[in-house]
């Protein structure tokens, strides 16, 4: 994994607009910054993160059937007593699931370790699937990247494929998300995109405009019934709503599915330590009442629900806290400390994408914060052929 400057293609912010690609800019800086790109070789994307990423996948599913026969990991993970029942009924239903992206430390010598599974709400799709994959045909096209150049995204082919496998054909979706995050909203029209390619009816709604009607069944803002709903909203969230006790007899077949709850919790990674101890690709991780002398000198803090960084706390030989205190009163985990790649002043995260079970995408975001932010910028990435 090198990082090369390349230099920008001289018209990518016109490209950006022609796309609407809106949120290159965050709050006047650059979000999306092709300055420079990250190269692989085959081998890396093959053996160092596809193949530990699918496996890790398989053993967080172990993960969740563990922790819904367990009444002690379903208080640790902090889900709501009352709709305990839902997180494990739509296990046993085996309800599908459409994707996530896994956070790696990897670049700094040794095997990429598990940093946590982004399994319910993942953003930065859009830019991984899609004008990253613009910006390697043009890089190509002038001549700056060699043919044969390759990237690591067969993200839209496996949403679309995936999202066929998961319904009947002309099957409505409903794509909720709030409006007026544009982030978000680009993240449920690159799923949507593909939904349709799949033969689906796809339908944006506010999430703030869903009710629910006579019937008990939730609707948009057109009392239109949902029937199947893709909402960008955390599950931690919905089971503590005010509608949360309608989720049941709603009739309504959610995406990601309640099970989910689990897997996007980091109270998984210390439940993926006693069940795995030692696995390359895992760090040492404890419930914050728990010993955590293995944990090393130094420990990363997290509580189970956050998002963009918010509430983590490095301590120790390296000395980092998170500005944003959002999430600071929930029950947090501890994790053995995994340094990230340095490239000048800025640390690198790998984001893994995951569709049904299979690896199908990387995208690379940066921060001179060893503590990736919302704000922390991404770089595209390429294969050398």
């Amino acid at each position: 994994m090198q990082r090369h400057d390349l230099g920008a293609r001289p018209d990518w912010e016109d490209k950006a607009r022609d796309a609407g690609f809106t949120f290159h800019h965050l709050d006047g800086a650059l979000y999306w910054d092709e300055s420079a790109a990250y190269a692989f070789t085959l081998d890396e994307i093959e053996t160092k993160l596809e193949g530990p990423a699918e496996e890790l996948h398989r053993m967080c599913r172990e993960a969740v059937a563990e922790i819904v026969g367990s009444e002690e990991l379903m208080e640790r993970l902090a889900i709501p007593e009352a709709h305990r029942d839902l997180v494990a009924a739509s296990w046993a239903e085996d309800q599908p699931e459409l994707y996530g992206r896994m956070d790696f430390a990897y670049g700094a010598g040794g095997p990429a370790k598990l940093l946590e599974y982004n399994a319910d709400t993942p953003t930065t799709l859009y830019e991984t699937s899609g004008f990253q994959w613009h910006w390697l045909e043009d890089m190509i096209a002038s001549g700056r990247l060699p043919e044969g150049a390759d990237q690591f995204n067969g993200l839209h082919e496996a949403l679309a494929a995936r999202l066929a496998q998961m319904f009947e054909p002309d099957t409505d979706i409903h794509f909720a998300a709030f409006a007026d995050a544009v982030e978000d909203y680009a993240t449920v029209e690159t799923i949507g995109w593909a939904a349709r390619e799949a033969g689906m009816g796809a339908h944006f709604t506010d999430i703030r405009k869903i009710g629910l009607g006579e019937s008990g069944q939730f609707t948009d803002e057109e009392d239109r019934v949902i029937g199947t709903l893709f909402k960008l909203y955390p599950w931690e969230d919905m089971l503590r709503d005010d509608f949360a006790d309608a989720i049941a007899g709603a009739r309504v077949r959610i995406i990601e599915p309640a099970w989910k709850a689990l897997v996007s919790n980091k109270g998984i990674l210390p439940v993926l330590w006693r069940m795995f101890p030692g696995h390359p690709n895992l760090l040492p991780s404890v419930f914050a009442d728990e010993d955590a002398s293995a944990l090393g000198d130094t420990v990363v803090e997290k509580p189970i629900f956050s998002r963009e960084g918010a509430g983590i706390r490095i301590r120790g030989a390296v000395d980092e806290v998170s500005s944003d205190t959002t999430y600071d009163a929930h029950p947090r985990i501890l994790q053995a400390y995994a340094p990230l790649p340095r490239f000048g002043e800025d640390h690198t995260v790998c984001g893994v994408w995951m569709v049904g079970h299979e690896a199908h995408g990387l995208g690379l975001r940066e921060d001179v914060s060893r503590i990736t932010q919302d704000t922390s910028r991404f770089r595209p990435h390429y294969i050398e052929p």
